[in-house]
């Protein structure tokens, strides 16, 4: 969609960030609430997954939009965007919880939350909200300055840096797939920048000009 042009660099990158998640996706287990059916189960897997597939195409069709403008986009028109998706988002899912009736349940989950009780609750809500608006700014704002790619690279490699952080926090076990999914992930990453780095030192060298150098002056000795 926006004519990117993959080099090996990045190639390798995908494909190491793909691995490093489906290691991790594999063997995970215990994700099935007690109560839920099979059928339930398969339909928010599926659910999930078509979701994941709209989402990968939010960056790249942000940034087509970006290079099919017909004015500057500068930092506040990207602010703007920015609020007008999650405007949009907001009140497509308030719908689908006033259908689904999700707003009755938020007072009793509140009451039955076991840290810090109902304020705590509610704080965290708000904080989640706050720190997922300056996910969103931050991951368009990497299309801004560089492109839809290279924010994709920095949102995949954050999948297994928060499986550690939730090792670290939660004292969760870190088991085998992590520590691989993490050493793939971190490689994917190293690999794409390297990539970009040496693209834009190419970019530098052909577009600097030639150093020239001043002809040397010859002296001649003068007899008095």
């Amino acid at each position: 969609m926006v004519k990117q042009k993959f080099t090996p660099f990045s190639i390798n990158a995908v494909v190491l960030l793909t691995v490093g998640i489906v290691v991790l996706a594999l063997h995970s287990d215990g994700d099935k609430p007690a109560n839920e059916t099979h059928k339930e189960y398969v339909v928010g897997f599926l659910m999930t997954v078509i979701a994941a597939v709209l989402y990968a195409f939010i960056l790249p069709l942000v940034e087509f939009t970006y290079k099919k403008a017909r004015q500057e986009i500068t930092f506040p028109l990207v602010l703007e965007i920015q609020m007008v998706m999650c405007i949009a988002a907001t009140c497509f899912c308030v719908v689908g919880m006033i259908i689904d009736g999700d707003f009755k349940v938020i007072s009793r989950e509140a009451r039955e939350f076991k840290i810090g009780g109902s304020a705590f609750y509610y704080t965290l809500i708000v904080i989640t909200g706050i720190v997922w608006q300056g996910f969103f700014l931050g991951a368009i704002g990497v299309v801004f300055c560089a492109s839809s790619l290279a924010s994709g690279v920095l949102i995949s490699v954050l999948l297994p840096v928060t499986e550690v952080l939730a090792v670290i926090c939660f004292r969760e076990k870190f088991q085998a797939e992590k520590g691989v999914s993490l050493f793939l992930s971190i490689w994917g990453f190293v690999s794409y920048f390297y990539g970009e780095y040496k693209s834009g030192k190419k970019v530098l060298e052909k577009y600097q000009p030639p150093e020239t150098e001043l002809p040397s002056l010859q002296v001649s000795d003068s007899v008095a």
